[in-house]
Parts: C-alpha cells; structure tokens; sequence
C-alpha cells in the first residue's frame, strides 16, 4: 500500500501551531481581507465615499435593514425579516467566531447603585462600575493571593486607591500602590485616611454599628509616586513621575530585583491599565523572580507603541514572537481605538432604536462641512457635545465649527446637500454596525498577543470575561502565574454579583472557565471558538 502524502510545508507548520497561534493567524487574515473597512474613520463617510467602498452585493440589503435587524447581524442573534448576502453572514459569523467570548451580558445594563458585597465604608466615592469591577478583580486576587502564599500586592497605575483600599482594608493583605499622577495619590491618602477615622469611630460604638458584611482591617495601602520604565531591569523598574527622560529611580515597593522587603514574593495588578502600561507590567513580571503572579485588565489600545518606534523604545504591541513573526500583523490607529468600542452598549441602541445614533451621522456631516471649508481642519477630533443626539444639526453645527474655528454664519449648515447627507443616516449605522463586528476581533488579537508572549515564556496564563460586559466592556483579565490556574479559576464563576444574572452567568462561565491549567493548553478560559 502507498504511503500517505505528507502534508505541504505551510499545512505541516499550520498543524504544529497552538490553537492560540492559529487563532491569532486566522484573525490576521480576516483583518487583512476587510482592512479598509477596519481603518476607516466613521467621520469620513461623505468626504471618502465609504458606502462605495463596500462590497456591491451587501449595499442594499444593509441600506434597508432595521436598527433591529442591524442588531441581530452583531450580536448573531438573528433579526425581523432580515435577508443578508451569503457572504455577509460569511463575514460577521468569521468574526464573531474569531472574537473571544467576553460572557453573557445578563442583568440590568447598569450597575447597582450600591454594591451588597463591598462594605459601607469602602463604597464612598467610588462609582457603581468600579464597585463591580473591584469586587470581582478582588476576588480573583484573593484567590491568587490563598494559591501562591503571597500576602503582598502591588497595584499599579493605582489612580484613586479604590482596588487598593479594598484589597488592604477589606481583605487584609498588604499593598503597594503607584501611581504617577501626584493629585490622584494625594486623594487616595485623604480616601484612605477618612476610612481610618470611621473606623476608630465605629469601634468606639462597639457592635451597634458594624456591617454584616466581613469586618475591615485598619491597614490602609502604602502609596508611591512613580511611572513603570519598561526598560529598566526590575530592581529599578519604576521612574520618578512624570521624569521628562533618564533619572534616579523612584522607591521600589519590592525593595529590589531578588523579592521584596521581606524576601517573598508579590502579586502585581492592575486594573484598566492604560496603552503601554499593561505590556510594561507584563514584561516586568516576565523577567522579575519577585512576582508570583499577575492579574491585568488593559485598555486604550489605540496609546499602545507600535513599529517604527526610536531605537531602545520597546513596543507595547506585538509583544510576541508568534504574532510579530505574522505578515499583516500591524494594527492602525484606528483599528486599535475601535477595539476600545463597547459593543453590547452599541447593540442596546440598534435594539431600543436609540436617538444616540443620529450623533454617528451628525459628526460625519460636520466633518464634510469642516473640509469643504478648509481641508487643514480635517480630523480634528472635535466632540460638539455629550448630548447631540438631542439637537437639531444647524444647532449641533453651531457648537462645533466653532471649535474648527470656522464661523457658523458663513457655512451652509442648512442646505440641500446637508439634508441629503442627513437622509442617509442609516446608511452611516449600517456602516458602524460593520466596524463594530471587527472590533472584538482586532481586541482578541491584541490580547492573544500578550497571552503567547507570557506562553513563550513559559508561564500558566488564561483570559477571564470577569465583568458584566454591560457596563464594563473592557472585562477580560489575562491572569499570569508561575504555577498551575486550576486552583485559582476553579468555581470562580459561583461569585454572585448585584445586578447580573446567576443563571446566565453560572452556565456561560461553567463553559468559559474549565481550561487553561498550564502554558501548553490549547484554550483559554473563556475562549473556545464558537
């Protein structure tokens, strides 16, 4: 019997990849064969003819679709009466498929006012989001925290304290908060000094004040003023804030490259951290024998350094080898913002037919007009007003030319070609609708980006959907360890949060969090292809 055939070069090589790595070339891919729809500016809808620019076969049926219909196309739900061009459905269902899954958005669309599982004193001045986001990054931390024996916790890009004050106070642990920004530090003392003096006075009352909830510790972070260098090695990791070039470094809350003041290790983390930030703290937990384990939630995306950069400036994307090696990896400006878009608040709109949508059709008006005028204006980045969709446009034109420095009185902001733009308004939703299916994708690449790099250095790694994407749409956390996960991720999805949906939650995240025990698994938590 004849041997069987080997498998062509780029087949063989395709085979040998993990799922992550074949995930990440998939979605480079797909990127590459829709790239103009995925740099284009929503602003430039008039003045680049973008509704030309899409497949012929698609035009009609997106130029007659519903809001509602739109929203069934995003979200794969199915919509009234919709009737898609194969290939369309080809391209959003590729998409959604690619996307990692950011779990099921039950509940309210808001938060609760009041967190039931923060205690009282640690709700103040913090917003029913970030309630919801602490608590369940705390919980993870805690977990980390029990798993790894580290008691020690490094928050940084800190802002405020509020993750901080509850890891401190409410769960007792010991952290270092860094921030850069002076005033913010200075508020997070003042914060963490109020919560001291409540507490002195509900001991005073005895047991007639105290929560029900787990009693707090009188043991307030410790806060350091200082930016992370990504260059520097870890002993001096952080820089003075906001050091213009080259200085002395800032206090090092680990007390040195080896572990920190008392010999141990630490966990790092940080919440919502902010274009080079993140991969910063990654690579600083890659090279650093003083860190357990790290748990991240990035954001900002379109802030993240990217080729050409100065020699010695390190890039925050890619960060791996496996992507860097990709050809087409390169992500634009505008493909890194739109990633930062919050889908489910997008879909919420196209469903209820929210007038926030007309803001879309408004702005790209404005734009045209401001080019005509003087094409020097163009993309200026202006924002009229949070509540444009309330306005008529001769008064949303009056706010913003104002800001291009063009005088209202000498624009037609009322003419017939104006009015013929305004017509087309669901043509520009249609057209942010497709924008909006790629954004998921263009975020699980970036992310997949920085899992692989963390695999390459053989660390234990997983992505958990942690928040309500509802009300917080950047909710996946990249959790780091030098151990096995399984511990740490184990029924993680039984925490009960206001405001979500038990049930959806329980048999969305029983699916999403069984895997990812060691950096040679094939799937993250959460992210098994649809």
């Amino acid at each position: 019997m004849a041997a069987a055939p080997h498998p062509a070069p780029h087949v063989q090589q395709h085979l040998e990849q993990s799922p992550e790595q074949r995930r990440a070339a998939d979605i480079i891919r797909l990127l590459t064969l829709y790239r103009p729809l995925l740099d284009a500016f929503i602003i430039d809808f008039f003045t680049e003819g973008l509704w030309a620019q899409l497949p012929p076969a698609w035009q009609p049926a997106l130029a007659s679709a519903t809001p509602a219909q739109l929203a069934g196309l995003l979200g794969g739900r199915g919509g009234p009466g919709a009737a898609w061009p194969l290939s369309l459905l080809a391209f959003a269902a590729a998409a959604r498929a690619l996307a990692f899954r950011r779990g099921c958005p039950g509940g309210s669309p808001r938060p609760p006012c009041q967190s039931s599982h923060l205690h009282p004193l640690l709700r103040r001045h913090v917003k029913p989001k970030k309630q919801h986001e602490i608590q369940r990054l705390s919980k993870l931390l805690q977990r980390l925290s029990q798993t790894t024996g580290c008691e020690r916790v490094v928050d940084i890009g800190a802002g405020q304290g509020h993750l901080s004050r509850f890891l401190a106070f409410g769960l007792g642990l010991s952290v270092t908060a860094v921030d850069s920004d002076g005033r913010l530090l200075s508020l997070a003392e003042r914060f963490d000094q109020e919560l001291l003096r409540e507490l002195r006075k509900t001991e005073g009352l005895g047991h007639k004040k105290r929560s029900p909830l787990h009693p707090l510790t009188p043991r307030a972070p410790q806060h350091v003023a200082g930016c992370l260098d990504p260059a520097a090695p870890w002993g001096e990791f952080l820089l003075p804030p906001n050091s213009p070039g080259p200085s002395p470094a800032a206090q090092n809350p680990l007390g040195g490259p080896g572990g920190s003041e008392d010999g141990g290790q630490v966990l790092v983390t940080g919440l919502h951290a902010c274009g080079d930030l993140s991969p910063a703290l990654l690579c600083h937990f890659a090279r650093s024998p003083a860190v357990a384990a790290v748990a991240l939630v990035g954001c900002c995306y379109m802030k993240l350094s990217t080729a050409p950069q100065p020699p010695g400036c390190p890039l925050g994307y890619p960060l791996s080898a496996s992507v860097a090696a990709l050809p087409g990896h390169q992500l634009s400006y505008r493909a890194r913002e739109a990633a930062c878009h919050a889908l489910e608040e997008f879909e919420g709109r196209l469903r209820g037919g929210s007038p926030h949508l007309r803001a879309h059709c408004y702005r790209a008006v404005l734009e045209s007009l401001i080019c005509a005028a003087d094409p020097s204006k163009r993309h200026l980045g202006l924002q009229p007003g949070r509540k444009a969709h309330a306005l008529s446009f001769p008064q949303y034109a009056h706010l913003g030319l104002p800001l291009a420095g063009l005088d209202p009185a000498r624009v037609p902001v009322d003419s017939e070609a104006v009015g013929a733009m305004l017509e087309q308004q669901h043509k520009v939703v249609a057209f942010c609708t497709l924008g909006q299916l790629l954004a998921p994708v263009v975020e699980t690449l970036i992310l997949l980006d920085r899992l692989l790099y963390l695999r390459e250095q053989g660390f234990h790694c997983a992505l958990v959907p942690l928040f309500n994407p509802k009300f917080s749409p950047r909710n996946l956390v990249l959790v780091a360890a030098r151990t096995p996960l399984a511990t740490v991720l184990a029924g993680l999805d039984k925490d009960s949060e206001d405001g979500d949906s038990i049930e959806d939650r329980h048999s969305n995240q029983n699916e999403d969090l069984g895997a990812a025990e060691s950096p040679s698994e094939g799937q993250s938590p959460g992210h098994r292809p649809q």
